[in-house]
């Protein structure tokens, strides 16, 4: 196979490295497999008849194949030889994501299944990787019928609305990592701000007699706080560290601090079995009244929905610095944080956030679960979202950019008089989230369905495009009387307001493209799409856009705001900046509207909230 250069070179678990792995993406032997009938015709025991550039899916130009047809099934081979430094060592192989539902063979052996297009998953290669040389082979299924995690994949042929190119296989960065028999697991990193510390649970894959774990808190002049505990009777030992006032400095948007963490398993003898290195920010996010608090004191989120596509990979972002970038994009038009919308972003975006102090919702790609049927039982999702949501959850616990949660979006199904999939679904993610996390709030549901009475947070979309009118929409806040989504028939989608913190989590979308209006007359959103009626002229959009935000920002009850959206994403033209992250628009402006005082952090969020 021609060599080619490996793209997405960058380590892909930046909260928990080793020394030793080996990067997998580059060129693989690749073959679809249309009629998902390739186990039957034997493609796993052959050489595939094309090739693909791995982490880009087939859909993209980056692959190599560029296919976006549907592709019901498609297969990867790839033969490789481990380091000969391996020998001894247990050999995992790691999967960024891949879409959708994954079968891994090595050596004709099934070493893993995996059902989910966002999440991680490993398979042991056990004994079959002790001869140095092993072929990998992966099936990835992706239906375009049935419930299914897609979020913004189109399932018609072609892109429309807010429906974008499908994704299918693998997406992020294939690797393989050598571990001791018995080492450690990806740990979990608890701040306490309060008590000036961090809590550290350390998984284990098993316990030996004798052994310890020890973890070291580090900061630009050295060590700042140790700990050991027994590792031989836990199977995730516990571990206090006390930051001393003197080197105690909290991790905000301001001065995004990470303290440097090593962690050490070390058998009876006291020898280094297993390592790894880590990092953490001392933070706190907490409720008070209206207000979310970020260390004690509200934080307006002026946030942007960013969905993570790209023209030339997709989902997959070209190089790391383009994950960067859209970091930096926001930061300079004044946003603080962000909805990760529709997608789990890969790890090294949320690494990156917690370098920059940007502040981001954890959430999930739960669209497809839209099956048709009666307006009061239409969509279904199934066990497999909380399964998924779990492993995002496991994955993206200790970074300190994320402040809250939100497992589902817009799920616009009215209320009735019977328990529903939905219902079930809702409720099981929402409390496996505060299961999972007892540190930040969750949001059951943005936008629309909200189920659960008990969620920490409300909030709303609406894309009005009169500041007047929207104004008005949103007035009923102060009086425990949110706007509220509901079907156009007034049917209710939501159980009612109880005083939560609330936010306006969509709003905007304000469709501008100077090229598209010069070149359209009317209202053809074939090639160009936004909310609302197109501004006529890059002055009007300013006006609408400073409009829009003064409302939320003067609102002494809203403690935040997610604007649509960052870049415009393929025919939807209602971003911030262009597809290609190109500028059409005096960013200076935008962050001038947004960067005006939040009547919230000037009250301190006292209002009234619920007991």
């Amino acid at each position: 196979m021609p060599t080619h250069s490996v793209p997405r070179p960058e380590y892909p678990r930046p909260q928990f490295v080793r020394r030793d792995w080996l990067n997998l993406n580059g060129a693989w032997q690749f073959e679809t497999d249309r009629g998902d009938s390739g186990l039957e015709r034997g493609l796993p025991g052959r050489e595939l008849r094309d090739e693909i550039l791995v982490p880009f899916p087939p859909e993209s130009e980056l692959s190599g194949i560029g296919d976006t047809d549907f592709l019901h099934a498609v297969w990867y081979r790839r033969a490789l030889t481990l380091p000969a430094d391996w020998a001894g060592r247990r050999v995992l192989l790691h999967f960024g994501a891949v879409d959708h539902d994954t079968t891994v063979w090595a050596d004709g052996r099934e070493v893993a299944r995996h059902r989910g297009g966002f999440t991680p998953f490993t398979a042991d290669l056990g004994d079959i990787a002790d001869g140095g040389e092993v072929v990998i082979t992966v099936r990835a299924r992706d239906s375009r019928s049935g419930p299914q995690a897609r979020g913004k994949q189109a399932v018609r042929y072609a892109n429309h609305d807010c429906n974008y190119t499908r994704v299918t296989g693998i997406w992020q960065t294939v690797w393989l990592e050598p571990v001791p028999e018995v080492h450690l697991r990806r740990p979990r990193i608890t701040p306490d701000l309060a008590g000036s510390a961090f809590h550290l649970e350390l998984p284990l894959s098993g316990n030996r007699p004798g052994h310890r774990v020890r973890a070291v808190l580090s900061d630009a002049s050295g060590e700042v706080a140790r700990a050991e505990a027994r590792a031989d009777l836990d199977l995730a030992p516990r571990l206090h560290l006390t930051v001393p006032d003197d080197r105690r400095r909290e991790w905000s948007p301001e001065d995004p601090h990470l303290y440097a963490l090593r962690l050490e398993l070390l058998d009876a003898g006291g020898h280094l079995v297993d390592s790894a290195e880590s990092y953490a920010g001392l933070r706190a996010v907490g409720l008070r009244g209206k207000a979310v608090l970020l260390n004690g004191r509200p934080v307006f989120q002026r946030l942007v929905l960013d969905q993570g596509w790209y023209p030339d990979g997709l989902m997959t972002a070209p190089t790391d610095e383009a994950l960067v970038r859209d970091i930096e994009l926001a930061l300079e038009a004044g946003f603080n944080g962000a909805r990760l919308h529709q997608k789990v972003f890969e790890e090294r975006f949320l690494y990156h956030a917690d370098r920059l102090g940007y502040l981001v919702w954890g959430e999930f790609g739960d669209w497809g679960c839209e099956v048709g049927g009666s307006s009061g039982d239409n969509q279904q999702p199934d066990a497999s979202y909380v399964a998924q949501w779990l492993e995002a959850l496991e994955r993206d616990y200790s970074h300190p950019s994320i402040i809250g949660w939100c497992p589902l979006n817009e799920t616009y199904q009215k209320l009735h008089d019977r328990i529903t999939a939905l219902d079930a679904v809702t409720r099981a993610m929402f409390l496996a989230t505060k299961a999972m996390d007892t540190t930040r709030p969750v949001i059951d549901a943005s936008g629309y369905a909200h189920r659960v009475a008990e969620t920490d947070i409300y909030d709303s979309h609406h894309y009005e495009q009169d500041p007047e009118t929207f104004r008005e929409l949103m007035s009923g806040l102060a009086k425990g009387d949110p706007f509220v989504n509901a079907h156009e028939s007034g049917a209710l989608y939501s159980l009612p307001y109880a005083g939560q913190p609330y936010f306006v989590s969509e709003f905007g979308g304000i469709w501008w493209d100077p090229e598209a209006a010069a070149a359209q007359s009317g209202e053809d959103r074939t090639e160009s799409w936004g909310y609302g009626e197109r501004v006529r002229d890059e002055e009007e959009f300013h006006a609408r856009f400073s409009g829009l935000t003064a409302v939320l920002l003067a609102d002494r009850d809203m403690f935040g705001y997610c604007y649509t959206q960052l870049t415009d994403v393929f025919q939807e033209q209602n971003g911030i900046y262009r597809f290609d992250r190109g500028t059409k628009l005096d960013v200076t402006r935008v962050r001038a509207a947004q960067l005006r005082p939040a009547a919230i952090e000037e009250t301190g969020g006292t209002q009234e909230g619920p007991a």
